[in-house]
């Protein structure tokens, strides 16, 4: 069976959630602040579980734009300036699932590591 592939990207307005729909028709609001502190740039996840970096202050973060690579993924621009992670159709994917369980564990590393979002 293939891998679901998604159908439609679409930003909404305030350019704060990023809506991705896929072809078996799960839909997934993902807002700009879990894209960002979840990137999947070597910035953000390191190049080990060790490395990886919890990153604070970006609760008013916004996109402003996707951009695709080839027909696997796409660039996402914050308006912080980060544009290093390639976003495969998987990971928005696995994001949508499990979209509260990431939450709360950045949110839980925040807490641990006294930052704020």
């Amino acid at each position: 069976m293939a891998e679901p592939w998604p159908t439609e990207l679409r930003l909404d307005k305030d350019r704060r959630v990023l809506t991705v729909t896929f072809d078996d028709g799960k839909r997934f609001a993902l807002p700009a602040e879990l894209l960002r502190v979840l990137s999947p740039s070597a910035e953000v996840q390191g190049h080990s579980p060790e490395q990886r970096v919890t990153v604070p202050g970006k609760k008013s973060v916004g996109i402003v734009r996707v951009e695709p690579v080839g027909n696997y993924a796409v660039r996402i621009v914050f308006d912080d300036g980060h544009d290093t992670g390639l976003y495969v159709w998987a990971y928005l994917r696995e994001l949508g699932e499990n979209q509260d369980t990431r939450w709360q564990g950045y949110l839980d590393d925040l807490a641990a590591k006294g930052l704020a979002r």
